[in-house]
């Protein structure tokens, strides 16, 4: 059967079954699912197949629209590709909390995890390091982050709501909540597996290493570190750490300073690309050096407008909702196609080269974040590949006219309404 067959004798069963009055719910301009068995209310026969009788969860449910009642073009269905920090085990500890979603609560998640963490007023994540990259933003107040690099060049700076910082693995870093509100952030790891709850701390190490042992290396008596904490310090409550200026004199070194800082303002950067439907702005390698291995997209749809359809040619999609509400269908070969719903806190994920786009469904903008295990952003846009392919062929392809074909967005707008 050709594609054109296909679709006429998809579109007559839509119109026989709209003419039928089988689904309430059907929409005008939808087609149904083109594949077999149908999918989808839309192709529902009985009134009683649309029936849910069970056991019920409205306040959970009604979350998740999508999932619910799936648009009709969603078929086969393929790993579950939402999670979030809202429904996350929060560990407090006085000066801060953390949660956190790692491979282990997100399968899908192979590439990166994710901590959502809170530094009161002076509290201090202790001083520690990671075996994988730490890339973060600021979502709230102010953070002072320390870090040395492999050459001895320290780095003392203040980040602020919107800010970024990159530390590369191995990298020795801390960080501290400032006044008078502390510090929210999002911290991003390019392995899915890693744990914020599991990290080289300095406490553990000297907690655990022989006092003769501690003695030598740091030539006192083993007396002085009598006092040490038994138990890591992880998330404590420290004290005003003082004027910034007054820590990075403390710190330096005839080395100098990092060949490139590992902190920069995302939220002072201009739009890569801003339309009418909104805006993106992206940090990678290019601009932001020291990211050697994470790039993101920061990117803002008004009311009404979408992310186009498009894919990531290089790596895996993983996204945070900051703000708004939104609804994205990934495909995938098969075909498959699952459509589901996010908010504030929820967390997506898109496998490399999968096609998706994200939909702001609320009247407010939507801000979410694309991050990438890359050194580069990189995008294919599904409009701009038509539009750049010769029209004999598309128009043969999708069975339209030269007529439909020219009103294509020919530029990549990213966001539409352009």
């Amino acid at each position: 059967m050709t594609d054109l067959s296909r679709r006429k004798i998809l579109v007559g069963a839509a119109a026989s079954a709209a003419a039928l009055g089988v689904a309430a719910s059907a929409k005008a301009a939808s087609f149904g699912n083109p594949d077999r068995p149908p999918e989808g209310q839309i192709n529902a026969k009985s009134p009683t197949s649309l029936n849910d009788p069970g056991p019920q969860n409205p306040a959970l449910a009604g979350q998740f629209p999508s999932f619910q009642n799936p648009p009709a073009t969603d078929i086969n269905g393929m790993p579950l590709f939402w999670a979030s920090f809202n429904n996350a085990h929060t560990r407090f500890q006085n000066g801060g909390w953390a949660r956190e979603v790692t491979q282990d609560d997100f399968a899908i998640s192979e590439d990166i995890s994710g901590v959502n963490m809170r530094l009161a007023a002076n509290g201090i994540r202790e001083m520690h390091w990671h075996q994988q990259a730490e890339w973060a933003i600021m979502l709230d107040g102010k953070c002072r982050i320390t870090i040395l690099d492999e050459q001895g060049r320290p780095q003392v700076a203040d980040v602020k709501t919107g800010d970024l910082w990159y530390f590369p693995p191995g990298l020795p870093h801390s960080l501290q909540g400032l006044g008078p509100t502390g510090a929210e952030f999002l911290l991003a790891f390019d392995n899915g597996h890693a744990s914020e709850f599991n990290t080289l701390l300095l406490t553990d190490w000297i907690a655990h290493t022989p006092p003769d042992v501690l003695a030598a290396n740091f030539n006192v008596t083993a007396d002085a570190f009598k006092n040490i904490p038994v138990d890591n310090l992880w998330i404590f409550q420290g004290d005003d750490p003082g004027p910034l200026n007054a820590a990075q004199r403390a710190v330096q070194t005839p080395l100098g300073q990092p060949a490139h800082p590992f902190i920069f303002s995302l939220s002072d950067l201009p739009p890569t690309k801003r339309t009418k439907g909104g805006m993106v702005q992206i940090a990678d390698s290019r601009n932001f050096t020291a990211s050697a291995n994470v790039a993101a997209a920061l990117v803002t749809i008004h009311p009404g407008g979408m992310r186009e359809l498009h894919w990531h040619p290089n790596a895996d999609e993983w996204q945070y909702y900051i703000k708004g509400e939104a609804r994205m269908t990934v495909f995938d070969t098969g075909p498959k196609a699952a459509t589901a719903d996010f908010r504030a806190g929820d967390i997506g994920y898109v496998k490399k080269s999968l096609g998706h786009y994200v939909q702001n469904t609320g009247n407010t903008d939507l801000v979410f974040l694309e991050i990438f295990k890359a050194d580069h952003f990189a995008e294919v846009s599904l409009s701009d590949w038509l539009t750049h392919t010769p029209p004999k062929m598309v128009m043969e392809h999708l069975n339209i006219t030269a007529e439909t074909l020219a009103k294509f967005p020919n530029s990549r707008p990213d966001v539409l309404p352009v």
